[in-house]
């Protein structure tokens, strides 16, 4: 018996249900934690083809092929990090860290068969436009945030580079899921910035969300068992090691330089990072720029 089905009579593949956006606060940070726990995660459009590329040729493929598509993405790595968290044994003395030793734990293989076709973040948000908007702007400050990191470790000659640049790109990891999952309190969060600029972040987000968004990122850091040197980079209260000051002056810069160079907060930043550099903080403007300028020039050729 043959099957006459053609190509084009072939079942479409079932459309995901439209996603479900939270449009109030949650009661506290357990019920956030718990939430998020088993919350879907889309991922960029571009990282879902590429993924796909690669799955049609699994047999040609490697860690660090797949690392060059993950790592450009704070959602896919961060869903990485977690399943690998997840497989390690509790009170497991080696700790995976980066993105190409997960996958080389992993497997490649594993990895196809447990993260199939992925959501896009595009699809997701695709009736929230300003919610679009708000996350594109994110993923850019995140992205340049990771650049500096990096620029400062490797001038620093630091070991941890590679993990240094990680934390720093995954630090508004938190803000980001909400902008996915309760769009209209973020964008509600961001028109009171604008309205105000004295405004202080912590208390219209404890105002719109009941919570910090800095509380809810280290409580998902450890509920997902991330690694404890991403946590601890990521973490202020150890803002004495090298290491942290590199994320924490990264961030700080990126979030400061975000809508240019004149932002009156920039010369304390200059200070603290040329005294983490051992430079003098007249070089330190043309070092950043130098830093900058590619990463800015492909968000807008993007």
């Amino acid at each position: 018996m043959t099957n006459d089905t053609t190509p084009d009579q072939m079942p479409a593949a079932p459309v995901p249900p439209a996603p479900s956006f939270l449009i109030a606060p949650l009661p506290h940070i357990g019920a956030w934690t718990h939430y998020f726990l088993n919350a879907e995660i889309p991922i960029l459009a571009s990282t879902a083809q590429a993924l796909e590329e690669l799955r049609a040729k699994e047999d040609d493929v490697d860690a660090n092929k797949l690392t060059a598509v993950i790592q450009v993405d704070p959602l896919m790595t961060l869903k990485l990090l977690a399943r690998i968290a997840s497989l390690r044994r509790l009170g497991s003395a080696t700790e995976t860290e980066s993105i190409t030793t997960s996958l080389v734990l992993m497997g490649i293989s594993p990895f196809f068969r447990h993260f199939g076709p992925q959501r896009t973040v595009e699809d997701w948000l695709a009736n929230q436009p300003e919610a679009m908007q708000g996350l594109q702007n994110l993923l850019i400050r995140a992205e340049r945030a990771g650049q500096f990191a990096l620029g400062f470790a490797v001038h620093r000659a630091d070991t941890d580079a590679t993990i240094i640049h990680q934390a720093a790109f995954l630090n508004d990891f938190a803000e980001i899921l909400l902008w996915l999952h309760a769009p209209t309190l973020m964008v509600k969060i961001q028109q009171a910035q604008a309205a105000d600029s004295t405004l202080r972040s912590s208390v219209i987000q404890r105002e719109v969300l009941g919570v910090e968004i800095s509380d809810l990122r280290q409580a998902l850091m450890n509920l997902w068992h991330l690694p404890e040197l991403l946590i601890h980079i990521s973490d202020e209260r150890h803002a004495e090691r090298s290491n942290v000051q590199c994320v924490v002056l990264a961030v700080r810069l990126a979030r400061h330089s975000a809508n240019g160079w004149e932002n009156a907060a920039l010369p304390d930043d200059y200070e603290a990072i040329a005294k983490l550099l051992n430079a003098s903080p007249r070089v330190i403007p043309a070092f950043l720029h130098k830093i900058d300028h590619p990463i800015l020039e492909a968000a807008m050729l993007g």
